[in-house]
């Protein structure tokens, strides 16, 4: 499948490039309809096309390119059950977006992650999948679950401790602060810092020049310098869903889902 218009994402193969466009109001909140969409990406890379050599994803969002889980959905889909059955289902959701997000990562093209405004939460985990994160000026990146009495779930400590120092790593997770492109390009999160609204045309670059090489050396190369995290990446979805259980965070998620603010508990 070359081309598809998805509810939420839609994608096309051209020149060798996969190109993944974000596109759902507000800003890329990922709850089931995405996941079923990005399941469709999976199976693509699973038995991708010979021709497919790198691969990115994008927003056509202006408020940014993802503000992560779609926590409004997750609080109302839990209403009601007891809590074995809120652990199965949150269990069932994060397990599927695993998997998702491990194809993404171990895919044996190049991906970038083109970033503009907001990269929280689900977003930012979404983009640690990336070999690579291009942002543009505006883009700032945040992990506030915290917040809501809940850590990363979709991915994001496994992977930031993989591609970053602790120090920094501790910082975004502990206190729920963002920081801004400059900062992040500044620690090596990401590679490339262009000008405002500059980040796709520079994604595009990046993988018009990853094309040009041998695809059995870069993928070669790729597994070696980026392993998977699997063990702990496990070990997120058990103490995720230990701490989801709790009246605190039902709480936080009910408070969130009450609030006519977009994002209340944003930073």
């Amino acid at each position: 499948m070359n081309v598809f218009q998805g509810r939420t994402l839609s994608w096309r193969l051209l020149d060798e490039i996969i190109e993944v466009a974000l596109h759902r109001e507000p800003c890329n909140e990922i709850g089931s309809t995405t996941l079923e969409e990005m399941e469709q990406l999976g199976r693509l890379l699973e038995g991708r096309s010979p021709s497919a050599r790198a691969l990115i994803f994008y927003s056509e969002i202006p408020a940014g390119f993802s503000a992560g889980a779609d926590l409004r959905e997750s609080y109302k889909r839990v209403q009601g059950l007891t809590a074995s059955q809120r652990t199965t289902g949150i269990r069932e959701f994060l397990e599927r977006i695993h998997r998702v997000f491990n194809l993404i990562d171990a895919a044996p093209l190049v991906t970038v992650a083109a970033t503009h405004g907001v990269v929280f939460g689900g977003g930012f985990e979404l983009a640690l999948t990336c070999d690579m994160i291009v942002a543009d000026r505006t883009a700032r990146f945040c992990f506030p679950e915290l917040r809501l009495g809940l850590i990363p779930g979709f991915g994001g400590i496994p992977r930031l401790k993989r591609d970053l120092g602790n120090g920094l790593v501790r910082d975004l997770l502990l206190t729920g602060r963002s920081i801004n492109a400059a900062k992040a390009a500044g620690v090596g999160l990401v590679s490339q810092l262009v000008g405002e609204g500059q980040a796709l045309r520079a994604a595009r670059s990046i993988a018009a020049q990853a094309c040009k090489f041998d695809p059995k050396a870069a993928s070669v190369a790729k597994g070696f310098i980026k392993s998977i995290p699997y063990d702990e990446l496990h070990q997120e979805i058990a103490l995720f869903c230990d701490l989801f259980n709790r009246p605190a965070v039902d709480a936080a998620l009910r408070k969130f889902v009450e609030s006519g603010v977009v994002q209340p508990y944003l930073p």
